[in-house]
């Protein structure tokens, strides 16, 4: 028997055992996102034994691989290739996970021009709360009749199933990348990145920081370059590492122990009247804001915009997570919950 069906039965007899035990487990990779999720109550699984890539086809664009696989060794392996994962994941520490990734469903700069990690997911095999192993999907881009199971995984943070491996579309890297710099304030900023988002221009990022508008472009070298001379701007040197910070949040922006709420609302927004300080990302629809001001008026300052607010990442004394949904909401996520792990085994975050 090999190590990774030992591994797989391993993991699955846990689930089993604490299932009829009723024990909670609290599923544990790498452990990068404990500052969204909090520390979850249970008994730890370890997942990190459960990795490896298990095929990679370069031409056929697509990766599977385990949960526990570290991000950085599929980024690596793609990169050799010329390739890459296209929803450009944050890894928010040198040990994040594939199965972390998904589980979170975290996407980066690229998301709004190439598409979310749900976008990319083809197929999963999980184990349930009951103990089951179960699969979903494939290898392969098609339609099916149904419910993408799937893709529901994707930002369920482990609460549906444990997963055992993921296969992902990838991407071919840009032959050509730049970004460009605009000193603008941010409602004039809004208003080009909206402006621009419409054009065809190779676009595949677009953040206000300060008073600098960032516009990064990727495709071809010709492509690219009669979009610069369109648009103008100011080269940025090692833009590579700007955008890098910036998915990691590890711009200055980002460091102090403020609390980091995400307000998602359509991307033509103007300016929300709220204090503290902003970053717009995803031209304009990802808006970060490190603020002090009371989570109800955030909150309702992001729905009369059309959108919501969820605290990322919380101040130490603030519990992360604490996001109230709409009663009709909450029961579908019950139900869903109920027929995936019926005794509530499995990351219980509430």
């Amino acid at each position: 028997m090999s190590r990774d069906v030992d591994a797989s039965r391993e993991l699955q007899e846990a689930v089993r055992a604490a299932a009829q035990a009723r024990t909670p487990l609290a599923i544990r990779g790498g452990g990068t996102k404990h500052f969204h999720t909090g520390i979850l109550q249970g008994q730890p699984l370890d997942v990190t034994t459960h990795r490896g890539i298990v095929s990679y086809e370069p031409t056929e664009l697509v990766v599977t691989a385990r949960g526990g696989t570290a991000l950085a060794e599929i980024e690596a392996a793609l990169g050799e290739k010329g390739q890459m994962l296209g929803f450009e994941p944050p890894h928010f520490g040198d040990a994040a996970t594939l199965g972390g990734t998904i589980a979170c469903g975290f996407s980066g700069p690229r998301r709004p021009y190439a598409g979310a990690a749900r976008d990319f997911v083809l197929g999963a095999t999980i184990i349930n709360g009951k103990g089951e192993i179960l699969r979903f999907g494939g290898q392969v881009m098609k339609n099916v009749a149904g419910y993408d199971i799937s893709r529901l995984m994707v930002g369920a943070f482990g609460t549906l199933g444990v997963l055992l491996d993921v296969s992902l579309k990838v991407l071919p890297k840009p032959a050509r990348e730049l970004t460009l710099a605009f000193e603008i304030p941010t409602a004039k900023a809004i208003a080009v990145m909206n402006a621009w988002a419409g054009q065809p221009l190779p676009l595949s990022g677009a953040c206000h920081l300060g008073d600098t508008l960032y516009m990064r472009l990727s495709g071809s070298v010709s492509g690219v370059h009669a979009a610069h001379g369109r648009l103008g701007g100011e080269f940025v040197e090692k833009s590579e590492e700007f955008w890098r910070e910036l998915r990691e949040h590890a711009r200055s922006f980002f460091r102090d122990e403020t609390p980091l709420w995400r307000l998602s609302v359509p991307p033509a927004t103007a300016p929300i009247d709220l204090p503290g300080k902003w970053c717009l990302d995803w031209g304009g629809a990802q808006r970060w804001l490190k603020s002090d001001a009371a989570a109800d008026d955030i909150r309702r300052a992001a729905e009369n915009a059309g959108g919501n607010a969820t605290l990322f990442r919380a101040a130490p004394n603030q519990s992360p997570l604490a996001v109230p949904t709409a009663s009709a909401l909450t029961r579908l996520q019950r139900n869903i919950r109920q027929a995936f792990d019926p005794m509530g085994t499995l990351n219980a975050l509430a």
